[in-house]
């Protein structure tokens, strides 16, 4: 296929999402409904709750996306979809209803990794050179990617136990933040001017891969050594101290600034080739962090680029813009496509 017109649909966790995508016209609509409202008050993603969300938001999303970029379905030429990874039912929803509609149109349907869409999603709205590495942090992942070339990459650094944005979320139910973590934290962060006021542990400074579980330990003892929370029945004892709150938020955007920053340089160390660095993910809408990267990159004379917001977070555009390059490679799946 040289030019296709790409409907993708994504599922993988508690966003139903559905876009359009030619690479002539660029990206015609990127549709998305969100379930934060529906999962906030558990303070995190319930796996059934959202696969009955999908289940009825799937159908009105994709046709919005078509009814927004002036498609129809006898307009598409091939449909994209995220197989892996994810909560299985959300998947399961996203593929089934990918499928059902390749076999009633006789289309292609390609399944795409969740994780490749993140790691290119820069590339819809910049001219990323290659070679380059990509930073990638989210609520389930945290990873760093040697990019070579379209759909030709690899894993340099993973994370070994939790993820960036999982510690956001955790640290942020410790103290009594809401759900999710990574906007109240950077709200009050900002109010103490990004200072570090605990020190709290940076992890193994020559380990490439990514661990935040030390981290959040971390933070829940210092927490019980100042009295403010108690282990036995797991309650935050400072609710009203807002300046607490305030220094915990601080001292942890800053330390996870250093982690990402520390870990670049290790892997700068192992590959001086590279011409650029990105940040993608759901925690790329951070702009402390984005600040602290792009500066990073501006000291080393290295190109620095990010994603929108709207494509940081979990996104069919994503999906489409994966789907349009393997499109054009010829890797299709057939209808026995299932979730990984």
């Amino acid at each position: 296929m040289k030019h296709p017109t790409i409907l993708a649909i994504e599922s993988s966790c508690d966003e139903t999402a559905a876009a359009v995508y030619n690479e002539t016209e660029g990206m015609l609509s990127n549709v998305l409904f969100s379930q934060i409202d529906l999962h906030k008050q558990y303070g995190g993603v319930v796996p059934e709750l959202a696969s009955r969300s999908h289940l009825q938001k799937i159908a009105p999303i994709v046709k919005e996306a078509l009814e927004k970029s002036g498609k129809t379905l006898d307009d598409i030429d091939a449909i994209g979809v995220t197989s892996k990874p994810g909560l299985p039912g959300s998947l399961l929803i996203g593929v089934s209803f990918a499928k059902a509609l390749a076999y009633a149109k006789k289309l292609p349907i390609i399944g795409v990794n969740h994780l490749e869409g993140h790691a290119f999603s820069s590339m819809i709205e910049h001219d990323v050179p290659f070679p380059h590495i990509c930073l990638t942090a989210s609520g389930g992942h945290s990873a760093m990617y040697l990019v070579k070339d379209f759909g030709d990459y690899e894993v340099i650094g993973h994370t070994i136990d939790d993820a960036a944005g999982e510690a956001f979320d955790k640290i942020a139910k410790l103290i009594n933040l809401g759900y999710p973590g990574g906007p109240i934290v950077e709200k009050l962060a900002r109010e103490a001017n990004f200072k570090d006021f605990y020190n709290y542990t940076r992890g193994k400074k020559n380990m490439i891969n990514f661990s935040f579980s030390g981290l959040k330990t971390a933070v829940l003892y210092d927490l019980v050594k100042r009295e403010a929370f108690d282990l036995k029945t797991k309650t935050f004892l400072k609710n009203d101290d807002e300046q607490l709150k305030k220094e915990v938020a601080s001292s942890l955007l800053v330390c996870i600034g250093d982690i990402f920053k520390n870990k670049l340089k290790l892997a700068l160390k192992k590959h001086p080739e590279i011409k650029a660095i990105t940040f993608v993910g759901g925690v790329a809408c951070n702009k402390y962090l984005k600040q602290q990267l792009g500066d990073f990159c501006q000291r080393r004379n290295l190109e620095f680029f990010s994603p929108s917001p709207q494509y940081c977070t979990d996104n069919a555009a994503m999906i489409a813009f994966v789907t349009n390059y393997k499109a054009k490679q010829n890797k299709f799946d057939d209808l026995s496509l299932d979730i990984f």
